[in-house]
């Protein structure tokens, strides 16, 4: 578990890292900050849909430029979300994310990456110890979680102090070490925010 912190950690500070692009057009800066709400699913993609609108969630990060085009970038990013059926989980991930521009200020994204996804306990929990049972409470565990996405979005015109990116993000998540008998696991994240930065 410790290694798989250390990747995700060494991930992230390779991110900041990275030397700021000087070349970069009007819908891009780098380290802007990103605010999502997404909704949690313990799913295959594209099943259950309607699952996808509930479980509520936050999250913030940021990105980095990796290319003159703005079409390469790093993202990196932290999210909470609710989920009473499975338990409540906490997500660090960072991905690679390729932006072409589909018309005007309208964009597209496919992205991959790796991150630690903490899992809460949806309810008390107990073990067997010398044929006793005995609590262990609602603490859960981490695994590692592979990512990927597609998103859609727009750069809305300047608006005085601030430039926004509104995008829908859809995100498969594969996670390793769920349990001994089922050691691969499928969620979902469909995700909905903006990148803020100044003008």
């Amino acid at each position: 578990m410790q290694t798989k912190i250390l990747s995700v950690a060494a991930a992230c500070c390779f991110v900041f890292c990275l030397q700021a692009q000087t070349d970069l057009n009007d819908h891009f800066r780098n380290f802007p900050i990103v605010l999502t709400v997404q909704f949690h699913s313990l799913s295959l993609p594209f099943k259950d849909l309607k699952s996808n609108f509930s479980n509520i969630g936050i999250g913030i990060g940021t990105e980095v430029n990796l290319n003159k085009k703005d079409t390469w970038v790093q993202q990196v990013s932290a999210v909470w979300y609710r989920n009473k059926a499975v338990g409540n989980g906490l997500l660090l991930y960072t991905q690679t994310s390729w932006r072409p521009t589909l018309f005007s200020n309208a964009f597209a994204e496919v992205k991959a990456g790796v991150g630690y996804l903490y899992a809460f306990r949806p309810v008390e929990s107990y073990k067997q110890v010398n044929g006793a049972w005995e609590t262990v409470g609602r603490k859960g565990k981490g695994m590692l979680a592979l990512p990927l996405g597609i998103s859609v979005g727009y750069h809305a015109p300047s608006s005085g102090k601030y430039l926004f990116s509104p995008f829908a993000s859809y995100q498969f998540l594969i996670l390793n070490g769920y349990n001994k008998s089922i050691p691969v696991v499928p969620e979902t994240l469909f995700q909905v925010g903006s990148r803020i930065q100044l003008n």
